[in-house]
């Protein structure tokens, strides 16, 4: 399913930027979720509270600073590289390869960049096990934005200036709302991938939000489809 909106079109774009977690891979295979089991585990532990107590500063510094890293960075002074290191420290085998999407991804016209919260090695993991880590030029992570997360304005602007991206002829691919405000203001084309309906999934409402919102160009709930709809019409 897809929405069409009256909005910026994809004829004139040469870079193709997509996001990782909830983006290349289907909501509902919860991968995350073992991510968020583990930040969960490292606040409980670092801040010796409770589980329970543990998620909601977990979820309330994830609200607030992007990601819970930057979080407990900020307020207790956290290691990036220890927290990183315990977080992603997940098992991979739930992701299919996706050979498809790993097609229609190789037929997009251009450059083809990942743009992630997550680290270089949690990323290539992810690539792997879909299958289409060829697909892309490069991976741009927490640790290239100097450890600020997307939605600040800072890592899109380290992002485009380090692999010389031009904002007005690329298109941004992401699962929250939040985190295409700042690519369609710089004149990106935006989509949002939702979950698939009917599809049981682990996230906040918030993170949920934002279909109809005016900074966001197209919604799809089937990227590889989407992405078959896009090379079609060209």
């Amino acid at each position: 399913m897809t929405e069409p909106k009256q909005s910026r079109s994809f004829t004139h774009v040469e870079t193709w930027v997509f996001d990782l977690d909830n983006t290349l891979y289907p909501h509902h295979v919860n991968l995350w979720q073992q991510v968020d089991d583990r930040i969960r585990d490292f606040v409980s532990t670092y801040l010796k509270v409770p589980p329970a107590e543990a998620f909601k500063i977990q979820k309330d510094y994830y609200k607030r600073y992007g990601t819970t890293m930057r979080g407990m960075m900020t307020e207790h002074g956290v290691h990036a590289d220890d927290y990183l290191a315990f977080v992603h420290a997940i098992d991979h085998s739930p992701l299919d390869p996706n050979p498809e999407m790993g097609a229609e991804i190789a037929l997009l016209p251009g450059r083809k960049l990942i743009l992630t919260n997550g680290s270089v090695d949690h990323a290539g993991k992810v690539l792997e096990r879909l299958g289409i880590a060829g697909q892309f030029e490069a991976i741009f992570d927490i640790i290239a934005a100097d450890l600020e997360p997307k939605p600040a304005p800072q890592t899109y602007d380290k992002f485009l200036k380090l692999h010389g991206v031009d904002p007005l002829r690329s298109a941004m691919f992401e699962d929250l709302s939040r985190n295409l405000v700042v690519p369609h203001d710089l004149g990106m084309t935006t989509v949002l991938v939702v979950p698939e309906g009917g599809q049981d999934v682990v996230r906040e409402d918030w993170e949920l939000e934002g279909r109809d919102a005016t900074f966001v160009d197209h919604v799809t709930d089937d990227l590889t489809g989407f992405l078959t709809r896009l090379n079609e019409a060209r």
